[in-house]
């Protein structure tokens, strides 16, 4: 499935539900399938910088597709994590680079976020964007 396809089904998915309650709560059900990055991989390096709190990405390439793995010590950003995992793994580095992220503002994510979540978001798509670049490079060479 492409991004925007993904992405599409993600606003769906969001639009069922009237109370951004509701919204929540499914967006932690969501946190609860995250694909688990490994505990050898739970290093500082792997550590979103700038998110409120603790946020493990760590990133695989396969044949020339991305996969990302995940974690975090708080249930609202697990599922924030997850939901940017669904959208880009298993996808291409080239796509996930060129990809907007229109889906966020349409379901009323970062609306509904503090600052601090806000700005974690924004280094989560920065982080898959910049691992997706070093995959692009690798590939290329």
């Amino acid at each position: 499935m492409e991004i925007i396809e993904i992405q599409n089904e993600i606003v769906d998915e969001f639009n069922m539900f009237d109370s951004w309650m509701e919204k929540y709560e499914y967006l932690i059900d969501l946190g609860k399938n995250i694909p688990k990055i490994s505990n050898e991989n739970k290093t500082d390096d792997n550590i979103i910088k700038g998110c409120q709190s603790k946020v493990w990405l760590h990133a695989t390439e396969d044949n020339g597709k991305v996969n990302f793995f995940a974690d975090s010590d708080a249930i609202i950003t697990k599922g924030i994590i997850s939901l940017l995992i669904r959208t880009f793994s298993g996808q291409k580095p080239q796509d996930i680079i060129e990809s907007n992220l229109d889906f966020i503002d349409k379901i009323g994510l970062r609306q509904h976020l503090s600052p601090n979540r806000a700005n974690g978001l924004n280094n989560m798509i920065k982080k898959i964007k910049f691992y997706a670049i070093g995959f692009n490079k690798k590939i290329n060479e």
